[in-house]
């Protein structure tokens, strides 16, 4: 589910990347309690040192699992202020961008949009899917959504009301490789705010918002375009 749509019950599920796992061999080492006194007496003399011999061995063994594993589950720390300093730079306009846009469009619905980059071909007809990748921010620039750095676009079914009726609307005029700024008044938003969560700030109700959105593919519109990025 995605923040974008309008049920605001099921929003804030975070979409985390999965990694393979470590696979180890372990060592057990199983001894009986209770086994009979006679066949201890069976045993030959040097039975005993040798089953302590085992043990150490297994023990040594153990120990190097157990510090072969403390690098593993400690180098992921590493790699995730790595990665969050690599997603902060994944949005559709940056600041330059941002302090060069155009003059706004507006629409009779009171929807307001500016072109970043042109898109090629027709517009998507609705009840179509088509893939988009978006940012959601608030008026004065938090980010409470971004598909950018979720790692996959998102399909959206065209005027089905399966997002915020402002997208919606804006999604109708663009066309493949289009990216926009679509300033969305309350009314076209989230009727029912966003609760604030770690990350990501409080959308009040019918609170205006901004999405940044690049329509990326139309399914038999865009096949015969050739769009960069």
């Amino acid at each position: 589910m995605n923040l974008a749509q309008v049920s605001s019950s099921t929003w804030g599920a975070p979409m985390v990347a999965t990694r393979p796992g470590t696979h180890c061999t372990k060592t057990v080492v199983r001894a009986s309690a209770f086994r009979p006194q006679s066949s201890a007496e069976r045993q030959p003399q040097d039975a005993v040192p040798r089953r302590t011999a085992m043990a150490q061995t297994a023990g040594a063994v153990i120990a190097t699992m157990i510090s072969g594993v403390a690098p593993a589950i400690a180098a992921p720390a590493k790699d995730m202020g790595a990665m969050a300093s690599t997603d902060a730079d994944k949005v559709l306009c940056d600041a330059s961008c941002a302090t060069n846009l155009g003059n706004r469009e507006k629409t009779s619905s009171g929807l307001e949009y500016t072109i970043i980059t042109p898109g090629k071909g027709e517009s998507p007809p609705v009840g179509i899917q088509a893939a988009v990748h978006y940012v959601a921010m608030t008026p004065d620039g938090r980010i409470f959504d971004n598909s950018l750095m979720k790692g996959t676009p998102y399909y959206i079914r065209i005027g089905s009301g399966a997002v915020v009726p402002g997208l919606d609307e804006a999604l109708l005029s663009m066309k493949t490789g289009e990216v926009r700024r679509v300033y969305v008044p309350g009314d076209l938003a989230f009727p029912k705010g966003l609760a604030s969560a770690p990350g990501r700030p409080k959308v009040p109700p019918k609170s205006p918002v901004v999405f940044d959105v690049q329509l990326i593919y139309i399914p038999g519109i865009s096949d015969d375009l050739e769009v960069e990025g």
